[in-house]
């Protein structure tokens, strides 16, 4: 099958709105939390979350579009037109059937479902948008990205919780690798803190209600309680290898492996022993025709609840044992971006292969006594990775798991 090479990136996040400024944020180890300021009629013990911050839409969607927009759509054209304009692609170098788009969103447009059903209640059914359809339905990040860059081949949305954006990276890869396009613009998005957002999600006892920012998002921590609910989102543009060759790109990574499977066990809770995972990482190492020992660094799922990072670190443990490998979640700095969670990560992962630096597991103080699998740390983080993993797991028993090599010519 064909190679398939990362030649953008784009990311709006906590920590910054481009791929550089979120990872100067990873890479220092700064939280990206704070109060909630999207509403102020907050009545849940939910102190903090991961707010985008000084966003503006007129940079890369602009202000009549915007309006046309929910808010995870905003967050994908504008990280989908970062990557895009890293790449080099344009209308010359590639045939537009040739070019296709795969985002993952675990929601979609919750802020305008919210908004337009609190209308409807108060003022009547007539008084309904008639951009709500289309803003809120979550095909719209692709279609909407889509329209943006005359992408012709598929667009089209994964729907897998939390796993969505890696899902999509999944599917992404394999449609070049198979030979039916050319290009692809992959990742995720989501916006999804607001009224409904925080209290459902608070409702499942998920939520972080840490009084002090520093302990809001501990993974892997024996304190964790919860993670902190994130926005934002997360693109690459990968690409077949000749194709990227032939007209000069410059190459930032290279994506080598996937798998996905269900857990089929519980409809929000993982499997406790991580076996769901474990097979979803062994598909991925079979596919990327790699060993475990030759893997450097995990960017774990690592929510910060007790459930998820017992079995993530259990199916971690039993493949890679307790020496080699690092592993650390970078949800300690960006909270939970749900669907959009594996397209950021996807993102560092990419980054950190570029680089000589891995992401710290911030504000980790005492190691819940059943991780025994080696974390990043200060003392530790000066490393070079060659082949990196990035794992995600969502609600449903969604496994989604993506391996990428560092790109030497």
């Amino acid at each position: 099958m064909k190679r398939v090479v990362i030649t953008g990136l784009g990311a709006v996040t906590p920590l910054g709105n481009s791929a550089k400024e979120f990872a100067d944020g990873i890479f220092a180890s700064k939280l990206g939390f704070g109060p909630i300021t999207k509403f102020n009629d907050n009545t849940t013990d939910v102190n903090f979350v991961g707010e985008v911050k000084n966003f503006d839409p007129s940079q890369y969607v602009g202000k009549k579009e915007a309006k046309r927009m929910d808010l995870f759509s905003q967050y994908a054209v504008h990280a989908a037109t970062e990557a895009y304009n890293q790449s080099g692609l344009n209308e010359n170098n590639i045939d537009s059937t040739r070019l296709g788009v795969i985002l993952g969103s675990g929601i979609g447009g919750l802020t305008t479902i919210q908004e337009q059903v609190t209308k409807m209640n108060d003022k009547g059914m007539q008084r309904v948008s008639p951009m709500f359809v289309p803003q809120s339905i979550v095909n719209m990040a692709a279609g909407n990205v889509a329209l943006r860059f005359k992408a012709q081949n598929i667009s089209t949305v994964v729907v897998t919780a939390c796993a969505s954006a890696t899902n999509a990276l999944g599917d992404a890869f394999n449609r070049i690798r198979l030979g039916h396009a050319d290009a692809m613009i992959t990742g995720g998005a989501e916006a999804s803190i607001n009224n409904i957002g925080i209290a459902g999600f608070d409702a499942l006892s998920t939520l972080s209600r840490a009084d002090k920012v520093e302990e809001a998002s501990i993974p892997f921590d024996a304190e964790r309680h919860g993670f902190v609910m994130g926005e934002g989102a997360g693109i690459l543009v990968l690409e077949e290898l000749e194709h990227a060759k032939k007209r000069g790109a410059k190459i930032l990574g290279e994506m080598i492996g996937f798998g996905a499977t269900t857990d089929a066990y519980h409809m929000t809770s993982p499997e406790p022993n991580g076996q769901g995972a474990k097979r979803a990482i062994l598909e991925a190492l079979r596919d990327a025709a790699i060993e475990p020992k030759q893997v450097d660094y995990i960017n774990a799922h690592g929510t910060a609840t007790g459930a998820n990072d017992s079995a993530e670190a259990k199916a971690i443990e039993t493949i890679f044992g307790t020496e080699h490998v690092l592993t650390s979640s970078t949800k300690s700095m960006t909270g939970h971006l749900l669907g959009a969670a594996g397209g950021i990560e996807a993102v560092i992962t990419t980054m950190t292969l570029m680089g000589h630096q891995l992401p710290v597991n911030v504000g980790l103080k005492n190691i819940d006594p059943e991780v025994k699998i080696p974390l990043v740390t200060e003392e530790n983080k000066q490393r070079t990775a060659q082949i990196a993993m990035s794992n995600s797991f969502g609600f449903g028993g969604h496994n989604a798991v993506v391996i990428f090599k560092r790109w030497n010519n």
